[in-house]
C-alpha cells in the first residue's frame, strides 16, 4: 500500500457505463485501498475524461484507470487512447467479459494495457487485489510526479503566442495558457514587471520569466537538450520526424553513437496529426503525438541524444568526417550523416493570409487551436491525407468543416478509407475545384473570398478558421551547393545519382553509391526530403532503418 503522504491526493478511476457494475467496482476498490487513494467513479468515457481533465488541472495524480470495454459511444479501448493524453503514467486495466479477450489483447498494443480482467472479478481478494497491488507497486516506482507545468501568457489572436504554444505541445512540454487580458495573466505580468507590450510571457517551473523568448532559449530553460554532450559521433541524424525517429532508434540500438537533431519539434508534419489510422500494428488508430512520444523515448532509451530547436545551416566532407554546422556558429562531426528533414507545408499565396498566419490561419493540424474551434465554421484547404485527418478530427467540436480542394476529386490524393470517413461525417462538405482568394480580417481572420476554378466564379464567407495543408516543400535549401537535389529541391540519391551509368560529379570511390545515399559518400537521405519518396509515415520509418543499414556497409568499408 501507498504511504498515506504519497497517495493523499492519488486517484484510482474506475469507468463502466453499468450502474450497478461501476459501484460494485467502486465499493470493492474503496475496501482495499479507500485510506490511502480516492476513488473516482464515472459511467461514460466522456465524463471519465472530463473528470481526468479537472484532476490534471488540479495537479492530482491518477495512478491506475479501469475501464470496461463495452461502453456505448466511446468503448473502453477508445477511453483508455484518449486517457493517455491526459495522464500517460497512470497503469491501464481492461475489464472484459470473456468474449472479447481478443479486442483485449489488441489493446496491448493500441494503448499499452497493463492488464485486463474477465469479469466477474470476485472474490477481488483473488482477482482483483493482486492485480492492483502489482500495478500501484510498478507505478509508486516510476517517474509519476507530475512536472511542474510551464506558464504562458499571451493575447488570444497572437502568432508568436500561437508558435509558443505549439513548440511546448510538440515536445510535449506540460504548461498553462493565461490571457493577457484576464485577471489571472494580469497578475503573472505584474509580477514579472511587465506589460502587453512584450508578449508572449512564459514562465518556467522554477520561475524564471521569458519574455518572447526564441525557440533556443525557450526550449532549454523548460528542460529540452539543445547542447550536444560530444564533438564527434558516430551518426548524426539531421530531422526528428518518422524517418529520422527510425534512424535515432535503429542507429543508437545497433551501437552507433548518435545524436539527432531536430530544429523545432520531433515528430515532423506527422507528429501534428490527430489520427493516423493505417499505421502497422495501430488497428484502431493512433495519434501523431503518441507515435512521437513512443518513438523519442525508444531511441533515448538506446541512448540516442535528441537535440531539440538547433537550426542546422551546413554540411561538409572534411576527409573520413562529415561537418555538420549550426546556426550559431558551433559544429559537431560524424563518420556519417542521414537527412530526415522532411518537408514543410507550402505557404499559401493569397493576400491577407501571410498577415493572419496565427490569427485564424495555420499551417499544419495546429491542434493546440481545435479546442478554441468548438462550434464554429472549420475551412481546410488540401486534398491530401492531412487534410482529411485534420478535418475527422476538428468535426468532433466544431459546427462544420468544409474541405477545399484545387483539383476535381479527393481520389487523387487521399487513402480511400479516409474518403469514406469524410463521405459519412454529416458536418463535413467537400468542394472540389475550388481556391482560396483571399483572406480578410483586422486582428484574426474574418472572412474568405473563395473562387471556383472552373468559372471564376468568386464568393465571400464568413470564417474564423483555416487550416492550410498544401503540397510539401523539402527543408533542404540549406544544402545547396553541398548535395544534389532535383529541380524542387528533394535531394536525390543511389540510382537517382547515376541515371547514364556514370556516378555523380566528383565521386572518388570505385563504387557506385548505395541506394539512400547522396553525391557525398556517408550522407544518406531517408523520408519525405528523398526525391520520389512514398510520403508515408511506414515508408519513411523504413527507410530511417534501411538507411543505417546502409551506414554500417559505408562504416565497413571505409
Amino acid at each position: 500500500m501507498a504511504q498515506a503522504a504519497d497517495a493523499a491526493r492519488t486517484v484510482i478511476l474506475t469507468v463502466d457505463d453499468d450502474p450497478g457494475v461501476s459501484r460494485a467496482v467502486a465499493r470493492d476498490l474503496r475496501r482495499r485501498y479507500g485510506e490511502s487513494y480516492r476513488i473516482v467513479r464515472a459511467e461514460s468515457g466522456e465524463s471519465a475524461l472530463e473528470a481526468l481533465r479537472e484532476l490534471k488541472l488540479r495537479g492530482d495524480l491518477v495512478a491506475v484507470i479501469l475501464a470496461d470495454y463495452r461502453m456505448p459511444q466511446m468503448n473502453g479501448i477508445e477511453f483508455l487512447e484518449q486517457a493517455l493524453d491526459v495522464y500517460p503514467g497512470a497503469r491501464r486495466v481492461l475489464l472484459t467479459a470473456y468474449a472479447d479477450t481478443n479486442a483485449a489483447i489488441d489493446a496491448i498494443n493500441v494503448v499499452d494495457l497493463d492488464h485486463y480482467l474477465l469479469k466477474p472479478w470476485d472474490p477481488p481478494e483473488e482477482k482483483l487485489y493482486p492485480v492492483l497491488d502489482d500495478l500501484l507497486e510498478a507505478w509508486r516506482g516510476s517517474d509519476f510526479r507530475p512536472v511542474p507545468a510551464t506558464k504562458v501568457v499571451g493575447h488570444r489572436w497572437s502568432a508568436r503566442s500561437s508558435d509558443v504554444r505549439e513548440f511546448l505541445a510538440r515536445n510535449q512540454v506540460p504548461y498553462r495558457w493565461y490571457s493577457a487580458d484576464e485577471p489571472e495573466g494580469q497578475r503573472l505580468l505584474a509580477a514579472a514587471g511587465l506589460d502587453e507590450r512584450r508578449l508572449p510571457l512564459v514562465i518556467t517551473p522554477d520561475g524564471t520569466p521569458l519574455a518572447e523568448p526564441e525557440a533556443p532559449e525557450l526550449a532549454a530553460r523548460v528542460g529540452l537538450a539543445t547542447t550536444p554532450a560530444a564533438d564527434f559521433y558516430d551518426l548524426v541524424v539531421i530531422g526528428g520526424g518518422p524517418a529520422g525517429l527510425g534512424s535515432a532508434v535503429y542507429g543508437a540500438s545497433e551501437g552507433l553513437r548518435t545524436v539527432l537533431v531536430e530544429r523545432s519539434a520531433t515528430g515532423g508534419q506527422a507528429g501534428q496529426s490527430s489520427r493516423i489510422e493505417n499505421y502497422l500494428g495501430f488497428p484502431d488508430g493512433v495519434s501523431g503525438g503518441q507515435l512521437t512520444d513512443r518513438a523519442r523515448r525508444q531511441a533515448a532509451k538506446f541512448g540516442a541524444e535528441i537535440l531539440t530547436a538547433r537550426e542546422v545551416t551546413g554540411l561538409e566532407a572534411n576527409g573520413s568526417a562529415r561537418v555538420v554546422r549550426f546556426s550559431d556558429g558551433s559544429a559537431i562531426a560524424a563518420h556519417s550523416v542521414i537527412l530526415a528533414t522532411g518537408v514543410s507545408y507550402r505557404q499559401l499565396n493569397a493576400p491577407g493570409t501571410s498577415d493572419l498566419t496565427g490569427c485564424g490561419v495555420f499551417y499544419g493540424s495546429a491542434l493546440t487551436e481545435a479546442s478554441s474551434c468548438q462550434g464554429h465554421d472549420v475551412y481546410i484547404v488540401g486534398g491530401a491525407n492531412s487534410a482529411g485527418q485534420a478535418a475527422m478530427y476538428l468535426a468532433r467540436g466544431a459546427k462544420s468543416v468544409t474541405l477545399l480542394v484545387r483539383g476535381e476529386s479527393l481520389a487523387a490524393s487521399m487513402s480511400y478509407y479516409l474518403i469514406q470517413q469524410i463521405e459519412e461525417a454529416p458536418n463535413i462538405s467537400v468542394r472540389c475545384g475550388t481556391v482560396v482568394e483571399a483572406a480578410h480580417g483586422s486582428e484574426h481572420l474574418e472572412q474568405l473570398t473563395l473562387r471556383d476554378v472552373a468559372s471564376g466564379r468568386t464568393e465571400l464567407v464568413d470564417a474564423q478558421w483555416m487550416f492550410v495543408f498544401i503540397g510539401a516543400a523539402p527543408l533542404t535549401d540549406w544544402l545547396d551547393g553541398a548535395v544534389l537535389r532535383d529541380d524542387h529541391g528533394f535531394i536525390l540519391a543511389g540510382p537517382d545519382l547515376t541515371p547514364d551509368g556514370r556516378p555523380p560529379a566528383g565521386w572518388e570511390l570505385d563504387r557506385p553509391p548505395y541506394h539512400l545515399e547522396t553525391n557525398i559518400p556517408g550522407v544518406f537521405v531517408a523520408g519525405d526530403a528523398r526525391a520520389e519518396s512514398a510520403k508515408r509515415v511506414a515508408s519513411a520509418v523504413g527507410e530511417g532503418a534501411m538507411a543505417v543499414m546502409l551506414v554500417h556497409r559505408y562504416l565497413e568499408q571505409s
